[in-house]
């Protein structure tokens, strides 16, 4: 039996080799900086006008937050505190992984379970989490979820949150326009060309590995701060006798979900909130998420869905996506 795997991992050693560009608009005064992070790239775009810190400090402190991250919440950095405490090592937590653990652990009371990090021994046997194994049998699943809560799994989340921490030391120097993207996107003010950021949404479409190579639209964004993230599980998935083992795993239930929702882009208040409730959308499917959504006043959010092998798409009112 051939299991193809279609999976990008989310968090990895960090790797410090980070690039800064200057872009100057009248006045203003952007930067770029970019590098690899958490199994990937990122780019945190900022107007420094009226900022006194120096784009050389501002790498090193961008740099100094996401080596925390690995540090702290990497589950594939061995040597992190969240490798250590899943291996059940007798290891000080530090503020970082108390506020997300705290943050998820409300998450998952809203959801009604349905978002849970401590389903990491779910993720892992159904082959989503930080191991390779995959269709478990549902005695495996049974015990898998009777392990609930003795290892932690922050991917829903981390990036969202990671997002936020470079945010919040942004605002905290006095930078007014950013945009962070670590996977996951955090922006507010306006782009160098004093106009709303723009972000693009990637089409669901299996196997589009490349963010921003295949769009279903362009989305405008307000100038309030937000957090806009997408879910979908047409990135992380394999299949096994033809049928397709998607990454999204119902907590409450111990397998993968099975609807006709596609993908779920979030916004939020804050990034670590667009990443979570984007998860939970993924999880309760399309009329659910609807529901939801048109309930929460402080969130919108943009859903693509499957009607008869037709690729349909639902936005809430203050999230409309234009063709590219």
């Amino acid at each position: 039996m051939q299991i193809l795997y279609h999976y990008r991992m989310k968090y990895g050693y960090l790797l410090l080799l980070t690039a800064l560009f200057i872009m100057s608009c009248s006045r203003d005064r952007y930067i770029a900086l970019s590098g690899y992070a958490q199994g990937g790239t990122y780019t945190v775009k900022m107007n420094l006008k009226g900022v006194s810190a120096s784009p050389s400090s501002i790498q090193m402190a961008v740099d100094s937050i996401l080596t925390e991250v690995d540090n702290t919440l990497s589950g594939y950095n061995k040597s992190s505190i969240l490798s250590k405490y899943n291996e059940g090592q007798d290891v000080r937590l530090n503020q970082m992984f108390i506020d997300i653990l705290r943050l998820s652990e409300d998450l998952k009371e809203e959801t009604g379970g349905a978002f849970d990090v401590g389903a990491a021994p779910l993720f892992d046997i159904w082959g989503f989490g930080f191991t390779r194994d995959s269709l478990p049998d549902p005695i495996q699943i049974q015990e898998a979820m009777f392990q609930n809560g003795k290892k932690l799994n922050f991917n829903a989340i981390a990036q969202g949150y990671t997002c936020d921490a470079v945010a919040s030391y942004l605002r905290g120097i006095g930078v007014q326009d950013m945009l962070v993207d670590i996977g996951e996107i955090y922006c507010q003010g306006l782009n160098p060309m004093r106009r709303n950021w723009t972000i693009g949404i990637d089409s669901p479409v299996d196997g589009n590995e490349n963010p921003g190579e295949m769009l279903q639209g362009v989305y405008e964004c307000s100038t309030e701060p937000q957090g806009i993230v997408t879910s979908g599980n047409y990135r992380k998935f394999y299949l096994k006798d033809g049928r397709k083992y998607a990454h999204t795993i119902d907590p409450r239930t111990g397998y993968p979900v099975e609807h006709n929702l596609l993908s779920a882009t979030v916004k939020a208040p804050t990034a670590a909130a667009a990443d979570a409730y984007a998860t939970y959308c993924m999880v309760i499917g399309l009329e659910e998420s609807k529901a939801f959504i048109q309930g929460r006043p402080d969130l919108e959010a943009f859903l693509v869905y499957d009607e008869g092998g037709e690729m349909l798409t639902w936005s809430s009112d203050g999230f409309q996506v234009t063709s590219r």
